[in-house]
């Protein structure tokens, strides 16, 4: 049965964890970032060595969902129009039609992106900023809503391209996924097909269809931010480019800090998780919880940075530790 929202109170996404949980286990703070990235109409990155249910969980939040869903696996000889389509010439009539490509759907997984080369990765740059694409001469209007969850191996694995910056830039979250502990392990192998390939993974009807996922976009849009949270988030984002500006000495170690798409991107995180938290307003807790996940990929760490073996995250810990909250 379709999610029922009731204006006046925050809608229950209850029962869309406890369905997700019951396909991936050991990955909860993985599922909740995706939820986040989908209620703030933003894009998600996951990033994890293989065999840590990234496609899995993607899966399973697109059979929750009752939306068109694609997938496309990325690998090396993979063509631009392979992607976004392309025109298709008819000698009888002497016209050339549209072919739309797999990224014409609401739901897109974009599967290892970075086995792909930059010209294809960079394909999806008008899709996911604009929520269109260009064939010839035609705009091609996407779906709403459309959601991009993409996966990649660590860049250092064999067979891999690291993605544009400005790319990067688009999506609202880069997660990382870890390996589940022992028991979330162990009650993975009674998880349907997983030792029976005959059983499908999501046999339960959708839970949320276009309309749902517009108005729970639109409840998360309403969230409260006061203005010292404002002026907090902007105060983080700052001192990423400007570090001495607010006494760090961080200066050497980050080459660019993150951009002012960024600031809108940890607001819209932020409003994310404190609607499924179940709040109607934006609190710090909110704020720090999701800024590592949205800042990491935006924060390009200088060669001392790596000498010293300090990765984004390290650095973000330092900003979150050091400027006040409000």
């Amino acid at each position: 049965m379709p999610v029922t929202l009731d204006p006046p109170s925050l809608p229950n996404l209850a029962p869309l964890f406890d369905r997700l949980e019951t396909r991936v286990v050991g990955q909860r703070p993985l599922l909740d970032r995706m939820v986040i990235a989908l209620l703030a109409g933003g894009h998600v990155l996951i990033e994890g060595v293989p065999g840590l249910a990234k496609t899995r969980a993607v899966r399973a939040l697109a059979h929750a969902l009752d939306l068109p869903f694609r997938r496309i696996q990325f690998t090396p000889d993979l063509l631009p129009a392979d992607l976004t389509g392309t025109q298709v010439y008819h000698p009888q009539t002497g016209r050339f039609d549209i072919k739309h490509g797999p990224i014409v759907t609401s739901v897109l997984l974009a599967d290892e992106i970075n086995r792909a080369p930059a010209k294809v990765q960079s394909a999806l740059l008008e899709a996911m900023q604009e929520g269109q694409v260009t064939i010839g001469d035609e705009t091609i209007r996407l779906p709403d809503p459309f959601f991009v969850l993409a996966t990649q191996n660590p860049i250092e694995q064999e067979g891999t391209y690291p993605l544009p910056e400005a790319q990067l830039d688009r999506f609202l979250m880069k997660l990382v996924a870890g390996y589940p502990d022992r028991d979330a392990e162990l009650a993975m192998l009674d998880l349907p097909g997983i030792t029976d390939t005959q059983t499908p993974l999501d046999p339960d009807p959708p839970m949320l269809g276009p309309a749902e996922v517009r108005a729970l976009r639109a409840a998360t849009g309403a969230i409260r931010v006061a203005p010292a949270l404002k002026s907090y988030i902007v105060d983080l984002i700052r001192a990423t480019r400007d570090p001495h500006e607010y006494g760090l000495d961080l200066g050497p170690l980050i080459e660019l800090g993150a951009s002012p798409r960024a600031t809108l991107a940890l607001v819209r995180a932020s409003q994310g998780h404190a609607l499924i938290s179940g709040r109607d307003y934006v609190t710090p807790f909110d704020v720090k919880a999701v800024a590592p996940d949205v800042l990491r990929h935006r924060l390009l760490v200088s060669y001392e940075a790596d000498a010293e073996g300090l990765s984004p995250d390290a650095i973000l810990r330092r900003v979150l530790d050091s400027i006040r909250v409000p």
